[in-house]
């Protein structure tokens, strides 16, 4: 089987925050229990160097918006690699790959009809004696009154058009803009409504999207779907490939989706590759995203593939709620965030995806507070699971020389183990991380119930056969913990695979047989619960 995954693109125009991770994470679970199956994965992302916030940032900063880019992505590259992000290719819009692959799509999509010119009113600023894009204009919007931007509405999530915000300024100088006539390309949604009808349809049957995706997709489609413009009057972009055009840019609706289909291609060229096995009808696919971004993925990326007549439309659609930060909407504009590259400073990356993983916005919005943080690593990721390794390795290592013992697999145990890779592989392939998590830190405290149970530091005296089975069947939980969690917890998996000597993970039991452990090393370090005030200090100072 092929498995395609795509991961959103951020912005490059500030550090990622947790808010990022937490929606970008399940991708990176995904390619790696996929992979663990012997299936043939590609995961692609990348950094959206075009985007309007990068020019807003340069200007802020007097740099160029190619700097600010290329800073960003470095430093998103690094905060991926950190955290363990397994991406077949992870690109950026500012190549030439990218630019000549969005541009044959929107000729594709112009030679069979569905984009077509038409002349339009725009906002323009006199002040700054420019056209505006989307992200320059501000106001509120016409649906809940909200402040919102003028390409979509944080709070309704309405997708908008400048000119249809209440009181619009001008983000660069405040000053109100004029409405002026330019002529644009528009994409012919509305010609694609029946086929997106069926396919929405066709994707509620299969279970293959969260419910907040159906709700939204649903919501627009009834409202009916409007042509939307797909090229802008911008600084920087991809240009529209038609004679007398070229400085218009064509706009994120289809380019920065479009970054999908030019990152397989360039790992195609990266790897001499045929990228064609994971754009097909029997491609699984699943788009890991914001909620923010669900009717890019679930209306506009569709009708584009529809359009150039590729099968491989989306499947699965992971789209996470929002987190909050200590019980408040995370806002970059008032630096109420924990931004990721000072978390990966002082925090073990595992602990980082631990947590993100047990409370995801899957469903609902979740909140990420330093004090569950903490306490979640001290006593779930320390106390349960490592105090469970740990307990059981040194054991072996002092008592045993370091040679896990034969004897007799506990058969019940045996059994449930075969059981957790059926359950935990299914609720992974259906999206539900959270559950599959929650189904292995269950079985890790029956793992601790059942040690403590069979004293085997009583039985190595007493009944030392019964020691040798309690050990055997410890030590078999642990190396397979360690290929169950290595989805989730890919650092604490291969700290394992070295101290008990074992082979590449795959997605079936393993039965230890004779083995000799290497050193053991506590998993993870207790963190000291003076650092939660500490924490909860910084970010109210940061943000004032």
């Amino acid at each position: 089987m092929s498995i395609f995954i795509g991961g959103a693109w951020p912005y490059a125009n500030g550090s990622l925050h947790l808010g990022h991770i937490s929606s970008l994470l399940p991708g990176d679970i995904l390619a790696r229990y996929y992979r663990q199956k012997g299936e043939k994965v590609l995961y692609v992302s990348g950094s959206d160097c075009n985007g309007t916030p990068i020019a807003i940032r340069a200007k802020q900063e007097g740099s160029s918006p190619k700097e600010i880019a290329n800073r960003y992505h470095k430093e998103f590259t690094e905060c991926f690699t950190k955290l363990g992000f397994t991406y077949d290719c992870y690109t950026h819009t500012d190549t030439p790959n990218h630019h000549q692959v969005v541009q044959q799509i929107f000729l594709d999509l112009l030679t069979k009809g569905f984009i077509y010119k038409k002349e339009v009113e725009q906002t323009y600023c006199e002040t700054c004696e420019q056209f505006l894009p989307d992200r320059y204009v501000e106001g509120n919007c016409p649906n809940c009154g909200q402040p919102a931007r003028g390409d979509q509405c944080d709070d309704c999530t309405k997708i908008l058009d400048p000119i249809d915000l209440i009181n619009r300024s001008c983000k660069l100088c405040g000053h109100t803009p004029t409405i002026r006539k330019t002529e644009h390309f528009y994409l012919a949604l509305s010609h694609l409504q029946a086929d997106l009808e069926k396919y929405i349809a066709d994707s509620k049957t299969s279970n293959g999207w969260r419910d907040n995706a159906i709700l939204l997709t649903e919501r627009y489609v009834k409202e009916g779907l409007h042509d939307r413009a797909v090229s802008r009057d911008l600084p920087i972009g991809v240009s529209v490939p038609v004679r007398g055009y070229e400085e218009k840019k064509i706009y994120v609706w289809i380019e920065a989706v479009s970054g999908y289909y030019s990152a397989s291609k360039q790992w195609a060229k990266d790897t001499n590759n045929d990228d064609s096995l994971f754009w097909n009808e029997k491609t699984k696919t699943y788009y890991v995203h914001g909620k923010d971004n669900i009717p890019f993925h679930t209306i506009i990326w569709p009708a584009i593939l529809m359009g150039i007549d590729n099968p491989a439309l989306p499947q699965h659609i992971v789209s996470n709620e929002y987190l909050t930060v200590e019980k408040k909407k995370l806002s970059t504009s008032r630096n109420w965030a924990v931004w990721v590259p000072d978390l990966l400073e002082s925090y073990h990356p595992d602990s980082i995806r631990y947590f993100l993983t047990i409370n995801a916005p899957e469903n609902r919005d979740t909140d990420f507070s330093w004090r569950e943080f903490i306490y979640s690593h001290n006593s779930e990721l320390l106390g349960a699971y490592g105090n469970f390794v740990n307990r059981t390795l040194k054991f072996i290592e002092k008592s045993y020389y370091g040679e896990i013992p034969t004897g007799v697999l506990d058969p019940l145990i045996e059994e449930k183990l075969t059981q957790l890779y059926e359950k935990v592989g299914n609720l992974i392939e259906n999206a539900h991380f959270k559950g599959g998590l929650e189904e292995i830190f269950s079985f890790i405290r029956a793992a601790n119930k059942y040690f403590d149970e069979q004293q085997p530091w009583k039985q190595f005296n007493e009944n030392k056969l019964g020691c040798n089975n309690t050990l055997l069947t410890s030590a078999t939980i642990i190396v397979n913990l360690a290929q169950l969690l290595s989805p989730f917890l890919p650092f604490s998996s291969d700290a394992l695979k070295n101290i008990l000597r074992l082979n590449e993970f795959t997605w079936t039991p393993i039965h230890v047989k004779e083995k000799v452990i290497n050193h053991v090393n506590p998993l993870y370090e207790r963190i000291d619960l003076k650092r939660i005030d500490g924490e909860v200090e910084r970010l109210n100072n940061q943000s004032k």
